[in-house]
């Protein structure tokens, strides 16, 4: 099968031969249909995702969608022909989505939507995971509480929008003064991060008590701005980008919680798999019933385009999730 592969940090991305896999014991073989690109493959492109354990030569590309050519030992739930979905490979010596075809451990995957196409689906795995894992899995969201989402119109953060007020949630997002529209257009309250303190925006829309649950996708000063926007005694702080050194004080004083988010886990350890799993098919349900919408960058990359698309993202220019379409 052809593959696109990155064999040194900071070199480009080439096409090659590489032998096709079989699908082994509680593998389905999936011909890759789409791959969706995150910003994390563009650090490991670069050498600058260490955390990301990707062992070179590596196939990149963390999201996929396919359909489903063969099926391995001791897999139930899936027939051949079937179209899916899921965040599985590309990092530690997981094979990822920029080839034709992958051996995926079925625990990973999920019927793709009916109601949307190959190139939606690939974009969604991995910041819909992330967004799940924080709000649900962590801080356990529910109807009535006022949560806050920091980056709320960025990849995980749209997402985690959408989850919120799917789970009857008052949402609020922070963005700047351009992403208004869009981010009121996913059900949330817009706050300009620019024109308020975290000190005015908690009084505005809390009275000072602070939000129930605040998701922070952006890290550094934006994760200090969480802690005290926390709601005192029950606000639960969320953050898939608390890697800093951060003071917990502010926290503390509110006598608040917090707890970090790390995506990449089930595919590194082989542990916690099948959540991942169970937690798209929540996605497939979600989507179907029209809560979920995934912005995707309308600019088209063929297979041999990866380099270019990853540039992109580098350069801060995609508007939406970057999809590659795989040639069968």
């Amino acid at each position: 099968m052809t593959a696109v592969l990155l064999t040194a940090s900071g070199t480009p991305l080439h096409t090659a031969s590489v032998d096709r896999p079989v699908a082994g014991a509680g593998q389905v073989l999936v011909r890759i249909r789409a791959a969706g690109l995150n910003p994390l493959d563009a650090k490991i492109r670069a050498g600058k995702a260490g955390h990301a354990q990707a062992q070179l030569p590596a196939v990149l590309g963390i999201d996929m969608a396919g359909v489903v050519e063969a099926i391995g030992d001791g897999v139930s739930g899936f027939n051949v022909g079937d179209e899916v979905y899921g965040m599985t490979g590309g990092v530690g010596s997981v094979q990822g989505s920029l080839a034709q075809f992958a051996a995926v451990d079925a625990d990973l995957l999920a019927h793709k939507p009916a109601n949307i196409g190959m190139r939606e689906a690939a974009a969604l795995p991995l910041i819909f995971i992330t967004a799940w894992e924080g709000l649900v899995d962590r801080a356990h969201v529910r109807s009535g509480q006022k949560v806050l989402v920091h980056g709320g119109a960025g990849g995980v953060g749209h997402i985690a929008v959408q989850i919120a007020r799917a789970f009857g949630a008052d949402v609020y997002a922070t963005g700047s003064a351009e992403q208004r529209d869009l981010i009121t257009g996913y059900g949330a309250t817009f706050i300009d991060y620019r024109a308020s303190t975290v000190e005015e925006y908690v009084q505005q829309y809390t009275g000072g008590e602070g939000f129930d649950i605040v998701y922070d996708t952006v890290g550094g000063a934006t994760l200090d701005a969480s802690f005290i926007a926390a709601k005192r005694y029950h606000g639960h702080v969320v953050s898939c980008l608390g890697w800093g050194t951060h003071a917990l004080a502010p926290l503390s004083f509110r006598a608040a919680t917090y707890s970090g988010v790390f995506t990449l886990m089930p595919l590194l350890t082989g542990k916690g798999r099948a959540h991942h799993g169970e937690i798209m098919e929540q996605a497939t349900r979600l989507i179907e019933a029209g809560k979920i919408v995934v912005q995707v960058d309308q600019r088209h990359f063929g297979f041999d385009q990866a380099d270019a698309a990853y540039d992109v993202i580098d350069a801060g220019g995609a508007r939406g999730k970057l999809v590659i379409e795989i040639p069968a």
